[in-house]
């Protein structure tokens, strides 16, 4: 039920993510539940009554003192099962990133996005790169490796479908990956506050199946041979010209 409520999943590690947010919505409205049940229990059972006259408790005793232990220690334990359950899953998405099919770089400005492609000979800054603004095409089943940068303040790509976001900050090159499973037009949004624009920073996401990815290179490397051989040109798009 709870998953229903999330965007569509788009990626092989999103499973990994959902798992964790309905675990900690579980636990943390368990806890909310019980806590606040014990305040309205306490409420109405002692509540002001006619004749009778409040009492200073000073918690002293170990029976007074079992009210705050307990929950701190329930709270700790639950936080650190948390994090145990939480660690391979940031591993997975953080630390173990698998070997790349395509790596594309992205350098974020004010305000939008801009993705490098390296040739068909895999390598960047050879001449024949193809920078596009807005879009970023990838295919279906390929591990996508982002490096990731900002060239004046910080923003952050998030992609709800991918359960990827990642802040891009000045001086750093930041890597990410993912795999996405479903061909399809989505939305990439910047989810920090980084200037007066911040609303209009909107990205497209296009994922396409293996075929039609070979036909896109083919289009923008029409001498490579569908991802071989080289092209002497750099090309360019944007939102307002020709789509990604």
């Amino acid at each position: 039920m709870i998953l229903g409520w999330l965007p569509e999943n788009v990626s092989t590690f999103g499973p990994n993510i959902d798992s964790m947010l309905t675990l900690i919505l579980y636990v943390v409205g368990t806890a909310f539940v019980l806590a606040e049940g014990t305040l309205l229990a306490f409420v109405i059972l002692y509540r002001r009554r006619e004749g009778g006259r409040a009492a200073f408790v000073p918690g002293e005793s170990l029976r007074e003192l079992a009210w705050v232990l307990i929950p701190v220690v329930a709270v700790i334990f639950l936080d650190v099962a948390i994090d145990v359950r939480a660690r391979p899953i940031w591993d997975l998405v953080k630390e173990q990133s698998p070997p790349a099919g395509l790596t594309v770089k992205l350098a974020t400005l004010q305000f939008g996005w801009e993705f490098t492609y390296p040739g068909p000979d895999g390598k960047f800054g050879t001449g024949n790169d193809l920078v596009q603004t807005t879009f970023l095409t990838v295919p279906t089943g390929q591990v996508i490796r982002l490096l990731m940068t900002s060239k004046d303040v910080i923003h952050s790509f998030y992609v709800p479908q991918l359960r990827l976001r990642q802040d891009a900050v000045p001086g750093r090159e930041i890597p990410v990956w993912f795999e996405a499973t479903s061909p399809g037009k989505y939305e990439i949004a910047c989810s920090q506050l980084c200037g007066i624009s911040h609303f209009a920073m909107k990205g497209i996401l296009k994922v396409l199946t293996p075929e039609e990815y070979q036909q896109w290179v083919k289009q923008h490397w029409p001498k490579s041979g569908a991802g071989t051989g080289k092209s002497a040109s750099t090309t360019r798009s944007s939102a307002s010209g020709t789509e990604g």
